[in-house]
């Protein structure tokens, strides 16, 4: 069965020097590198022949590469701008080198959103990604913010999805939450937190609205959406009616949401997912190199589910939206 992974990660020297390392984040990734087998950071910096041996090794036939967080968003445009313009032309050489391997989604520099709007479309018509990553926040600033606008309207003009990816919460709900609780900031909780609650005020600001046939993805089976999904319909359809919205909110995620398995192996999730949005709307990944390929591989082979929604899953949903 081919395996199409659509959330793995890459970085470049430029992340190395601007990102800064601190305390937790050094003990994070020595400590999951020893849990998973490999070196996260060594992986991450690999475009090429290790890269596609753990591929190999487990199974996966495509990557689809994306930027790692916090990307551009975590500056602004001054450093933005290069840094993305670098990790796109990096991501294209590596396509080309292996053009049956790797596909791409754009960084974008969303601190300038016109510029952002127009790497997109470099990106997409002149590079051949199949949209983009947009690792949440830009420095504390939601897409909601009409002045990313123009980010969307691209985006449906491309007909290209915006892979919304968690990053590290806004740091008021870091202050008033997780302060001295980092270990709960990141992918155990807080990045689900503030990715799910970023995607809905994208939904009751109306972007969806204004670009009915944007699709937004969202890893790790969902940010927690479908789980409580119903009841956050019940609770707010009257409000977002009040607001002036066309559909009611849980039309939105079912129709503008996709979502994918990226770092959820956990079949009771994967089941509630599944229940509340259809194989037609799940797409594999596996969030190399956070993530082990075999895991997710292993996690995949063992779903117990039709062939049919299987095959789907695994390739044919990424081919039939990001037209693989």
């Amino acid at each position: 069965m081919k395996t199409i992974a659509i959330e793995e990660h890459f970085i470049t020297p430029m992340y190395r020097e601007k990102v800064s390392a601190n305390e937790f984040r050094n003990f994070y990734l020595n400590s999951r590198s020893q849990q998973i087998g490999h070196n996260i950071s060594e992986q991450n910096m690999d475009l090429g022949e290790q890269r596609l041996a753990y591929m190999d090794a487990a199974g996966v036939d495509v990557q689809v590469l994306s930027f790692g967080s916090p990307g551009p968003q975590g500056f602004d445009a001054q450093t933005a701008i290069p840094m993305a313009r670098d990790a796109n032309d990096r991501l294209f050489e590596a396509m080309q080198a292996h053009p049956d391997r790797f596909a791409g989604f754009a960084a974008l520099p969303t601190a300038a959103p016109d510029v952002a709007a127009d790497e997109l479309e470099r990106c997409v018509t002149k590079l051949g990604f199949k949209g983009t990553m947009i690792h949440g926040h830009t420095q504390g600033s939601f897409l909601d913010e009409r002045q990313y606008w123009p980010i969307f309207e691209r985006a449906e003009a491309l007909d290209v999805p915006i892979y919304l990816h968690p990053t590290y919460p806004h740091p008021d709900a870091i202050k008033a939450y997780f302060s001295g609780y980092e270990e709960l900031a990141r992918a155990g909780w807080g990045f689900a937190i503030d990715t799910s609650c970023h995607f809905l005020r994208i939904v009751f600001a109306g972007v969806f609205d204004a670009y009915p046939k944007l699709q937004i993805i969202l890893g790790h089976l969902g940010e927690g959406l479908p789980f409580a999904m119903h009841r956050l319909n019940d609770h707010t359809y009257q409000a977002a009616a009040k607001r002036g919205l066309e559909r009611t909110p849980l039309e939105y995620l079912k129709q503008n949401m996709l979502v994918t398995t990226s770092g959820n192996w956990y079949p009771p999730a994967f089941l509630c997912t599944l229940l509340a949005l259809g194989a037609d709307n799940i797409l594999f990944a596996v969030d190399w190199p956070y993530e082990p390929n075999t895991t997710a591989m292993k996690f995949l082979d063992e779903l117990t589910i039709s062939d049919v929604d299987k095959e789907k899953i695994a390739h044919g949903n990424a081919e039939r939206i990001l037209r693989l």
